[in-house]
């Protein structure tokens, strides 16, 4: 199994930072991508960022020039840089890892989630 565990959420205003860390352990090999996830009150959790382990980087068009993802692969941690934050990104993100696993009946899309973690940003 894999666990994740976020931290580095919390409450801040308009234009300020913050940084998310999530480490993963457990049975991490073969996790291809690693990324963060939004869900706030009343919506339908979306997409902030994703990588890969070879580096490649997807963010929500809404975070772009905002938003930072790193991963540390040796630690297994992938990290979310958050500047200039609006009131609208206040939600609770939560770290995601992807693997597809392969067995001799085929092969399967895994998702697994942390915790979630608490971004409050006040206007």
């Amino acid at each position: 199994q894999v666990q994740l565990v976020e931290s580095g959420g919390g409450l801040v205003q308009a234009g300020g930072s913050l940084r998310l860390s999530c480490a993963g352990s457990g049975s991490m090999r073969g996790i291809n991508a690693m990324g963060w996830y939004r869900q706030a009150p009343g919506k339908q959790r979306e997409l902030v960022a994703t990588i890969t382990g070879g580096s490649s980087i997807n963010y929500a068009d809404s975070v772009k020039g905002r938003f930072t993802i790193a991963r540390d692969n040796a630690k297994n941690t992938v990290y979310l840089q958050m500047n200039s934050l609006k009131p609208e990104d206040t939600a609770v993100y939560y770290c995601n890892a992807h693997r597809l696993e392969c067995s001799t009946w085929g092969c399967s899309d895994n998702d697994y989630w942390g915790q979630g973690t608490q971004v409050t940003v006040s206007s």
